[in-house]
């Protein structure tokens, strides 16, 4: 059986592991093409020095029923980027849905750490690699998806508009780093939505991502034995619920009505709705306002 997306083409930049990985299975589940990318493989790890690799998410791609495509890519080198995308117009003549999710910066930030205590080396790399990447991304890989019309660019942040507005994200570096990206999918929508094609910022929830789980000692398996220690943790998602929200916005003829617009996956859960992998849909965003925020005690009813 073919899927929503068969005959599409993807790039998803940064899908090692966590969202990325969980974005590229689930357009392969739905018929994609996906060229993955990232630092680390089979051959050599990035900084993270974590046992994911882009070619180990080109397989679970290719498994799910699409095909996965693994090439080693530094978006901060734009002579490599410009060869992804070179290599993508050759053998595919078409690019439909461009994610970046290129982000590296967990070991680079200080929780709640004034930018002047905060090391300058590390918040500028940060910097660099959440926000210098998508740039230098879009700028080769755009009139490669602007050559038909229906392109779809997602631009993976940490947060929504209307949360990070009002909300402090961990220090300077961080909080500048996510707020650029949603800025820079406002920015996008208004270049390329008079050009056919449309542009939105995404933010998963609570992600179990693989070093979510490792940093609370459990497994995907079992989960919730880290609830005792950190409760909130209830409102978790699994990486593929975000990969389900990309695949939903590239397959619908009329994603452009969200063109400029910040979404969470929790949101377009009940647009479209698709599930988790465990069939709940959890609301990790309007949780943290009017739970985990609030100070109340942890209580996922009506949330998932």
């Amino acid at each position: 059986m073919s899927g929503p997306l068969e005959g599409k083409v993807a790039l998803v930049a940064g899908a090692t592991r966590g969202a990325g990985r969980g974005i590229a299975v689930e357009l392969g589940a739905a018929g994609a093409t996906v060229y993955v990318t990232g630092r680390s493989t089979r051959e050599g790890r990035s900084e993270y020095d974590r046992p994911e690799t882009i070619e180990d998410t080109a397989d679970l791609v290719t498994e799910a029923g699409g095909r996965g495509i693994a090439v080693p890519t530094d978006h901060l080198d734009p002579a490599r980027v410009r060869a992804l995308v070179d290599r993508i117009a050759r053998e595919q003549d078409r690019l439909d849905v461009l994610v970046n999710d290129v982000w590296g910066g967990e070991k680079l930030f200080e929780w709640d750490t004034p930018v002047w205590e905060h090391d300058l080396d590390n918040g500028l790399r940060l910097l660099r690699l959440a926000v210098e990447t998508h740039a230098v991304t879009s700028h080769h890989a755009l009139p490669l998806l602007l050559r038909r019309p229906g392109g779809l660019v997602v631009e993976m942040t940490d947060g929504t508009a209307e949360y990070n507005r009002d909300t402090y994200r961990v220090n300077l570096f961080y909080d500048l780093a996510k707020t650029s990206v949603l800025r820079m999918a406002f920015a996008l929508a208004h270049e390329i939505g008079p050009r056919g094609a449309t542009a939105v910022a995404l933010t998963p929830g609570w992600m179990r991502s693989e070093l979510m789980l490792d940093q609370f000692g459990v497994r995907e398996d079992n989960w919730r034995d880290a609830l005792d220690r950190v409760p909130h943790f209830a409102i978790s998602e699994t990486p593929r619920f975000v990969g389900r929200a990309v695949a939903a916005l590239a397959a619908d003829p009329g994603v452009a009505r969200f063109n400029g617009q910040s979404l969470s996956s929790g949101g377009l859960a009940r647009e479209f709705g698709f599930t988790d992998l465990d069939g709940s849909r959890p609301d990790a965003w309007r949780y943290l306002v009017e739970v985990q925020d609030a100070g109340k005690p942890a209580d996922i009813t009506g949330y998932r």
